[in-house]
C-alpha cells in the first residue's frame, strides 16, 4: 500500500524569512549607542533644554521665586530698555569686550610666534604660558587679583614709583573695569594654543618662497603667516568674544560682590544675578538672558558673514 502525503502548493505555502544576521546586529549596536549616550540625553533635556524653556516662559511672567508666575507678556522687555542701570550693564559689556577680547589675542598670537621657534625649554615655557587659563577663573585668584589692585598693594606702590600715582585700581571707578582687562588678558594661554598648533601647520616652503622674493620679517607674517591661520585666528576670535560676553566671576569677586563702585564694574551677568537672586526677580533676569543670547547670536553671525572676507581656507585655494 502506498502513502500518498497531500501537500500545498508552493505558491500557497506561507513562507518566513528570518531577519538577517547584519540587521539584528545593526539594531543591538544601535540601542548599545543609545543606552551609552542615555545619560548626556537625560542631562540635556534636564539641565539644559527643560530650563531653556523654562526660561524662556519665565521671561514673559512676574516671577519672584515664591508666588505662582503670573504672565505679563512684553512687559519684562520694555521696563529692561527703560532700565537705566540695564543700560549701564551693557556699557560696561561692550567695553570690556572691545578693549579685552583684541589685546588678550594680540598677546596670544605674539607669544605664540616666539613659542613656535625652537630653543631650550620650549615644553617649559608653554607650560607656564597655559597655567593661567586653568586657574584664573577661580574664586582664589580673583581674591589674589583684588588684592594686587588695592590701595597700597603692588600695582599702587609700582605706578607711585613710576611717578604717576592714581591709587588702588578696585577702589577707582574709572580704572576697576581695566583690573578686569589686565586678569583676561592675563589668561592668553588657551588660545595660545591654538594659535601655536595654527603655526605648526604653515609650509616652511612659503616662507622661503617669500624671501626669494625679498620679503622681510613683517611682509612674510602680513602675506603668509597671517593668511594661513585665518581660520584659527577667526575660531580664537569667535570663541573669545562669546566668552567675554559671559563675564561674571571675576567681576563679582574683584568688586566685592557689589559690581562697583558706582556700577564701574556692573557687567550684563553680574546685574542678571542681581536682579534674579537679589531682588527675586527671577521674570527680569530671564528676559535679560535671553537679550544676551540674542545679541551673541546676532555678533556670531557678523562674524561668520565677515569671515568670507579675510578667512582663507586652503579649499578656497584650489
Amino acid at each position: 500500500m502506498t502513502l500518498v502525503q497531500d501537500s500545498a502548493p508552493a505558491s500557497r505555502q506561507a513562507h518566513v524569512v528570518p531577519a538577517a544576521p547584519g540587521r539584528r546586529r545593526g539594531r543591538r549596536e544601535n540601542l548599545a549607542g543609545y543606552l551609552f549616550m542615555s545619560p548626556w540625553i537625560a542631562g540635556f533635556l534636564l539641565l539644559t533644554a527643560g530650563p531653556m524653556v523654562a526660561s524662556l516662559y519665565f521671561a514673559f511672567t512676574d516671577y519672584n521665586l515664591f508666588n505662582t508666575p503670573k504672565w505679563v507678556g512684553l512687559r519684562n522687555f520694555t521696563t529692561m530698555f527703560d532700565d537705566p542701570r540695564w543700560q549701564k550693564s551693557v556699557q560696561v559689556t561692550a567695553k570690556y569686550v572691545v578693549i579685552g577680547t583684541p589685546l588678550k589675542l594680540l598677546l596670544a598670537l605674539g607669544v605664540a610666534l616666539l613659542l613656535a621657534q625652537s630653543r631650550r625649554g620650549q615644553a617649559f615655557y608653554r607650560a607656564a604660558f597655559y597655567a593661567p587659563s586653568l586657574i584664573g577663573a577661580s574664586v582664589s585668584v580673583g581674591f589674589v587679583w583684588r588684592s594686587i589692585f588695592s590701595d597700597g598693594a603692588v600695582v599702587d606702590r609700582a605706578q607711585s614709583f613710576l611717578g604717576f600715582p592714581v591709587g588702588g585700581w578696585v577702589g577707582n571707578a574709572d580704572w576697576i573695569l581695566y583690573s578686569l582687562v589686565a586678569l583676561t588678558v592675563w589668561q592668553f594661554g588657551a588660545p595660545m594654543v591654538i594659535f601655536l598648533a595654527g603655526l605648526k601647520q604653515v609650509p616652511r616652503e612659503l616662507y622661503e618662497a617669500a624671501e626669494m622674493d625679498g620679503a622681510g620679517p613683517l611682509r612674510k607674517f602680513w602675506n603668509v603667516t597671517l593668511p594661513m591661520i585665518s581660520p584659527v585666528l577667526f575660531f580664537n576670535v569667535l570663541l573669545e568674544t562669546i566668552h567675554s560676553f559671559q563675564i561674571f566671576g571675576s567681576a563679582y569677586v574683584v568688586s566685592n560682590t557689589y559690581c562697583g563702585p558706582a556700577d564701574a564694574t556692573l557687567v550684563y551677568t553680574c546685574y542678571l544675578y542681581q536682579q534674579g537672586f537679589k531682588n527675586s526677580q527671577m521674570g527680569f533676569a530671564a528676559a535679560m538672558a535671553w537679550m544676551l543670547l540674542l545679541a551673541v547670536a546676532l555678533v556670531t553671525a557678523v562674524l561668520f558673514w565677515s569671515q568670507k572676507k579675510w578667512v582663507h581656507y586652503e579649499e578656497d585655494a584650489r
